[in-house]
């Protein structure tokens, strides 16, 4: 499941009222998720403004330009959508699993090694498999067949390893019927889970924020059910468009595409929802990667309506297909995990390397003398400026220079020594001390100075993308061979690549790479 989970706490009627396409006053929804009071032909009706007890989003959005303050005022946050913004989808299923998984540990201990192997083995696969991931239509059924695979397959690797390890065939036996009690509870826990979930949703306990991209056919469409069907989990706060949309009428604008990001942070938003904007794709990307709209969930209608995935199984809302988009930057558990492995690694490099740290600065004493740390400043994450720490391989002539002074790979000014921990990269490995300190990542983008970020950013608009993560010690760019004098615009392209479709492999292949390059000496 994604970020955010299906669950909330209760909005007031009057809050549910304001799920309406044009604000006005409606009933609550019912229990089915239908509202008793709603016109026959589900249009949108104009009526009385109803209550509202937090004025403070329209107050603010009264001094954005561009923003339709009487359309925003209605929409602001409810109590449920505030009061839930931390809950992820695997908060409810993942324990439930776990404590199905370790149920028969109530029955006996003589298999403790076994359940506690199979727990994490299933979690493992689940989680492999998309089990943790949110969805908007939640049903059980969808759910058993992938489920019954998983454990299927997860029992039969347990069962092979408990095969080698004990000759006793009653040994194993009566270890398989715990597993299979196990398997039986998680069925029947997410068969439960999925019951509650539902019911929260419906009845609002738990709702996330919703703003839908684009106004058109489609976009109108499920603006309408997400405000009847509360059991999809969000709670639609309005539309935006392209401003050749403004004045159609279909639907109430909060405003265009470059309000998004202010909307995000004034209706404290958690998803948004592309549907038909009628806008460029490069502008749509470029809405999309601001700060706080890349810390939304993404959930995009596909353009070719029945295409499917091949992997795990369908969503939709109200029978329009729905697809969720990976996270466009690091956060949450997947932050903490690179940050866990940029830890460990650099405190690891940091021991085993210290010989040739100590002999690297032997030998940049012996050819500059005194100072043989050299400290620049360069440009982190979200733009935040730090001192990078490289062993001096050349003195510049003042600060000047050495900030806007784009290369000096043949500047005579470099001794032999200098040249050579250049060529096989020894003169990067001190920023292994930025990485323990939280300044950089073993893998990330490459850090740049201020005048060349500045510059970079104004010739090439993805480039100052490249700060959604901390910048690396390596990158994916750099073992690519984009390295020294090449298109700034390909680094970007690559360091963008490398954020969009990040994970611990990719994080792997691009060190082996870093080693081989190292012993080429394919270094600058």
């Amino acid at each position: 499941m994604s970020r955010h989970s299906a669950v909330s706490y209760s909005s007031t009627p009057d809050e549910a009222a304001q799920h309406s396409l044009v604000p006005q006053q409606q009933a609550a929804p019912t229990e089915s998720g239908t509202a008793e009071n709603e016109p026959a032909n589900d249009a949108p009706t104009v009526g009385a403004m109803p209550r509202v007890e937090r004025p403070e989003p329209a107050a603010k959005a009264a001094m954005v330009p561009g923003l339709d303050t009487t359309a925003v005022l209605p929409y602001a946050s409810s109590r449920a959508s505030t009061g839930t913004r931390f809950l992820r989808a695997w908060m409810m299923t993942a324990p439930v699993d776990v404590v199905a998984l370790l149920a028969p540990l109530l029955l006996t201990q003589n298999y403790w090694r076994g359940t506690l192997a199979n727990a994490a083995l299933t979690v493992a696969i689940f989680a492999a498999g998309g089990l943790y991931r949110a969805r908007r239509h939640v049903s059980i059924l969808d759910e058993l067949p992938i489920l019954c695979g998983r454990l299927l397959a997860s029992a039969a690797v347990v069962a092979i390893i408990a095969a080698e390890r004990h000759a006793s065939v009653e040994y194993v036996t009566s270890f398989m019927r715990g597993v299979a009690l196990s398997a039986a509870l998680v069925i029947a826990g997410r068969a439960l889970s999925r019951k509650f979930t539902i019911v929260a949703r419906r009845r609002r306990w738990v709702e996330h924020n919703a703003i839908i991209i684009g106004s058109g056919p489609i976009g109108v469409e499920l603006a309408r059910l997400l405000r009847r069907y509360p059991q999809y989990g969000l709670r639609f706060v309005g539309c935006v468009d392209a401003a050749s949309r403004q004045d159609t009428g279909a639907v109430p604008l909060l405003g265009t595409l470059d309000n998004v990001e202010q909307l995000v942070r004034l209706l404290n938003c958690d998803v948004l929802v592309i549907a038909d904007p009628d806008c460029t794709e490069s502008t749509l990307i470029a809405t999309l990667l601001q700060p706080n709209t890349s810390r939304c969930d993404l959930w995009v209608v596909p353009r070719l309506w029945g295409s499917r995935s091949q992997a795990g199984y369908p969503d939709h809302i109200g029978a329009i297909p729905i697809a969720k988009i990976g996270d466009t930057t690091l956060s949450g558990p997947r932050w903490a995990i690179k940050r866990a492995s940029d830890v460990l690694v650099a405190t690891l490099a940091l021991i085993v390397l210290s010989p040739v740290l100590l002999l690297c600065a032997i030998a940049t004493f012996i050819d500059g003398g005194r100072g043989i740390f050299f400290y620049q400043e360069r440009i982190g994450r979200y733009g935040k400026p730090f001192k990078v720490i490289k062993f001096r391989s050349m003195r510049p002539v003042d600060e000047q220079e050495s900030q806007t002074n784009w290369s000096i790979a043949h500047d005579r000014r470099v001794g032999p020594i200098g040249r050579f921990m250049r060529r096989t990269s020894l003169d990067e490995l001190p920023q292994l001390w930025n990485i323990v300190r939280g300044e950089m990542s073993v893998v990330g983008p490459r850090p740049e100075r201020p005048h060349f970020v500045e510059k970079f950013s104004a010739e090439y608009p993805n480039y100052a993308m490249r700060h959604r993560v901390p910048v690396g010690l390596t990158g994916l760019a750099q073992v690519s061979g984009l390295r020294g004098d090449t298109p700034i615009s390909d680094r970007a392209r690559f360091d963008n690549y490398y954020i969009e479709n990040w994970s611990l492999w990719l994080d792997v292949k691009v060190v082996l790479r870093t080693v081989a390059e190292v012993f080429r000496g394919g270094g600058r």
